[in-house]
């Protein structure tokens, strides 16, 4: 991993080290897909039997080019492994790569060719693609503050390592009737959308400090979103990987495989109902229970032994030149209060770096400043980055002192746009200009409705006056932007051939999840920089003194956010069926 260099110390980032088999699965896991690849381009391979073989290293054929995502799990890179994405975005793609909101990065430009060259140069960092598409067990996500929270019970990263171990090249779940989806939280506040996994994981303690786990089974967005349901209450650790595998196995057995949009566990549940599939669940479980699957406690700490604290230097809990900071300067005053977060060690505290600037693609980021973040990190944080399902980056451990530094340095890369949380913070998928299964552009929609904020809804002032909301795009029903959870949802989808936008309200993440509600008929991509002013300036006309948007949604309904953007009674037209 990558090294933090200075003069008297070499800090190496706390996460999870490659053993020698893990080396050595992956390695030959690039020598068997480079020979896969130079089959099927000597003419001797296929498509339908590469197709598979290509979508479980990562890549998939898009509407220009491959695509290739890389898989991050639970969000975790090391300086060192920033640099490698630098330098493949420079060397195999356009200088730039895009971040998910499942904490991955992908790039939409590699050559069919240069794929096995990308994999090897991965693999030298400690990294794959293994997993990050096809019908598996997919990239593993949790808490983008994981081990720094002030609100956490436990570090959850050693448990969703264990599941990633558990669950990569898994024989018996290598053929799901579909993809599949765990996230891991273990704070007050679910910051990972466990409700909305096809598998979420909540840790907890018991009365006696026992960690136990709150199984939840069949959340999911797409064509037909759905919270999930709570399938255990309180799972001993020890048997967390023989509930897994009892879940999976239910999955496998009676999940659809004749119809992809019937396919996913959350339709299984839906059919089954909650109380007969926890049946067939706890059927499994009494057989495989105190089995092989049984999970060691000194497996456990092996494995939580990689996530310990970095050495810490013990600071005051106030930092007068911070605060003098604060008072002198305006502008970086505004954006610790949107990308500072608390951290549960005294003079520390967690920046999240927005890759939201106006213009850009959401998630996306340079070559260069892919470089300028490693560096960051060396300097400031350990030598660790994170990556959001918001799809901005993180640097969970800088000294207040040090902020001041930090930002200035930030704003030279282009990444210290103040505005984490607020209206132009902007969860996008690639779309339309990408991806060959979307209905309509996503990122053209997210940069005119960031245009508009900046030029018709005022200052930062006013940005920062009406608050919190989140408005998430999605190029189809496959959900990539997670729209039915954004507080202002967008959907792409087709109508006669052309472009249109549908519209939801009051979708939220966290503890109270909640999908968004559709307001009416779908948009011309024109409009949209208007309906988006229009929502916004009704909220500011109906809420309550420092009411949050969602939160006026809640009160009033969307009843008066409809007659806003339907003046002329459109709402009583008749939907296009890509709209139902």
């Amino acid at each position: 991993m990558a090294d933090f260099v200075s003069s008297a110390f070499v800090w190496i980032p706390k996460m999870y080290r490659y053993d020698p088999i893990d080396q050595k699965i992956v390695d030959e896991r690039v020598a068997q897909f480079r020979d896969q690849t130079r089959r099927f381009l000597a003419g001797t391979l296929s498509e339908d039997d590469f197709r598979p073989l290509r979508l479980q290293n990562g890549l998939y054929v898009q509407k220009h080019a491959p695509m290739l995502r890389v898989a991050i799990p639970y969000g975790l890179l090391s300086s060192r492994q920033l640099r490698m994405l630098a330098h493949i975005a420079r060397k195999y793609d356009r200088g730039y790569g895009h971040f998910t909101t499942r904490q991955n990065i992908q790039f939409n430009w590699p050559t069919l060719a240069s794929v096995p060259d990308i994999l090897a140069d991965l693999a030298t960092v400690e990294m794959h693609a293994i997993q990050t598409s096809g019908n598996c067990i997919r990239n593993v996500t949790s808490d983008q503050f994981a081990g720094v929270a002030h609100d956490e019970v436990v570090d959850p990263r050693p448990y969703a390592e264990l599941i990633r171990q558990w669950s990569t090249l898994h024989p018996e779940f290598a053929y799901l009737p579909r993809k599949f989806k765990i996230a891991v939280s273990a704070a007050a506040e679910d910051r990972a959308g466990t409700w909305f996994h096809d598998i979420g994981i909540q840790i907890y303690k018991s009365a006696s400090g026992e960690p136990l786990l709150r199984i939840l089974v069949g959340g999911g967005l797409g064509r037909t979103p759905i919270l999930g349901h709570e399938l255990h209450p309180g799972l001993p650790l020890p048997h967390l990987f023989s509930y897994l595998d009892a879940t999976l196995r239910v999955y496998n057995r009676f999940g659809r495989r004749d119809n992809m949009y019937k396919a996913r566990i959350k339709i299984l549940v839906k059919e089954l109902g909650v109380e007969k599939f926890r049946a067939e669940v706890e059927a499994e479980f009494a057989f495989l229970k105190d089995g092989p699957s049984t999970l060691p406690a000194a497996e456990f700490e092996r494995v939580a032994n990689h996530f310990i604290d970095p050495e810490y230097r013990t600071l005051p809990g106030v930092s007068r030149k911070f605060e003098q900071h604060l008072i002198d300067d305006r502008a970086f005053s505004r954006w610790v209060s949107r990308s500072v977060s608390g951290h549960k060690r005294a003079g520390y505290a967690a920046v999240t770096l927005s890759l939201k600037t106006t213009g850009s693609a959401p998630g996306d980021a340079t070559d260069t400043q892919l470089d300028g973040v490693a560096d960051l990190a060396d300097r400031y944080s350990f030598g660790e980055v994170r990556v959001a399902h918001e799809q901005n980056l993180i640097l969970a451990d800088v000294e207040k002192d040090q902020l001041y530094a930090l930002w200035q340095e930030a704003k030279a890369i282009g990444l210290a746009t103040p505005n984490i949380g607020l209206l132009t913070d902007i969860i996008a998928c690639p779309g339309g200009d990408f991806c060959s299964l979307a209905n309509a552009k996503s990122i053209p929609i997210a940069q005119a409705i960031q245009r508009r904020v900046e030029e018709k809804l005022g200052d930062l002032d006013y940005l920062f006056d009406i608050g919190d909301i989140s408005i998430n795009i999605s190029g189809c029903m496959n959900a990539c932007g997670h729209h039915h959870v954004g507080h202002i949802g967008i959907l792409g989808v087709d109508k006669h051939g052309a472009e249109f936008y549908q519209v939801t309200i009051g979708g939220s993440q966290g503890n109270d999840a909640a999908l968004g509600k559709v307001i009416g008929p779908s948009f011309a991509q024109d409009e949209m920089a208007d309906v988006i002013e229009t929502l916004i300036g009704t909220y500011v006309n109906l809420r309550h003194e420092d009411e949050q948007f969602i939160d006026t949604v809640h009160r009033v309904g969307i009843e008066p956010f409809k007659a806003a953007v339907y003046p002329n009674g459109r709402t009583q037209e008749a939907k296009e069926p890509a709209d139902v």
